[in-house]
């Protein structure tokens, strides 16, 4: 994963405020677990992904995540003890107990899986919609060494991805081959080097001596800095409403209830367009 620059609204807005959109979209999608809502979540997410101009690489990470979604849906229909609609027995499995798969357990467990591809895509979102460098340089006041800290381990992720593509290559190359021990010995040593490169020319540059807190720089927000701050405040708000208020009653045990009504629509609905909404404001996000 790595950031993707574009002209669109999501780009336009400060790191921090784009950080913050995402995180209540994966705060809507943890709160509830009304199949509806969440799949109104994955449709905005999608969205979102196209009028950011990354619909490639949040699609990608939706597909990738299907197979994870049905592993924890199988997971959670064998290990559950709860519901009444009894689908199999499997007997006695030892350690395991009694494999009595429930589909109220199934049900559950998708919806869990279902959860976790909208948290997926919302996390390829951000990493291909919020720049990091900006959003470290965010933390500085903070803590500098843990933002640098951040910063050099994000910088090493893709030079290691290179070194092993082309270890890889190398291996593919030779007659008799190397063993994956090899492979992964040659890539940890060679990770190791840089770390020590790196932590040397840190200390010839004088970093570990910098501790003072740099200047804040002031910066006026922008109206996509609003749009998207205040997209962010809305779905957060709706969604714990919703959650304390139980407007989305989606039951499961010991039974499934499942009332589908006008509350769960309009939910959904204000959800899809509380995420879609900033990136109705298409001025001043060429760069």
């Amino acid at each position: 994963m790595s950031y993707l620059r574009r002209a669109s609204s999501l780009h336009a807005a400060r790191a921090s405020v784009g950080a913050a959109y995402c995180a209540a979209l994966v705060l809507a999608a943890a709160l509830t677990n009304e199949p509806l809502i969440l799949v109104a979540l994955g449709l905005a997410v999608t969205l979102a992904g196209v009028a950011a101009g990354v619909a490639r690489r949040v699609l990608r990470s939706l597909v990738f995540s299907i197979p994870m979604a049905l592993l924890v849906a199988l997971v959670n229909a064998l290990i559950s003890r709860n519901g009444l609609t009894v689908l199999a027995r499997f007997g006695d499995w030892g350690p395991f107990g009694q494999v009595d798969p429930t589909l109220e357990a199934l049900c559950y467990g998708a919806v869990l899986g279902l959860e976790l591809v909208v948290i997926i895509g919302v996390c390829a979102l951000g990493s291909a919609a919020v720049d990091p460098d900006e959003l470290l340089r965010a933390m500085r006041r903070m803590s500098f060494r843990s933002a640098l800290t951040a910063t050099l381990a994000t910088r090493m992720v893709p030079l290691l991805a290179t070194d092993a593509q082309r270890i890889s290559e190398a291996q593919r190359s030779r007659v008799d081959g190397a063993s994956r021990v090899q492979v992964v010995r040659a890539i940890t040593t060679n990770a190791l080097d840089r770390a020590l490169d790196i932590a040397a020319t840190l200390e010839v540059r004088g970093y570990a001596s910098s501790t003072r807190r740099p200047p804040r720089q002031r910066r006026a927000l922008s109206r996509h800095d609003v749009a998207f701050a205040s997209a962010a405040t809305a779905i957060v708000s709706l969604a714990v409403v919703a959650a304390l208020a139980h407007l989305a009653p989606f039951r499961f045990y010991p039974t499934i209830i499942a009332p589908l009504g006008w509350r769960q629509i309009a939910l959904a609905a204000g959800f899809a367009a509380l995420a879609l909404a900033p990136f109705l404001q298409r001025r001043g996000i060429e760069r």
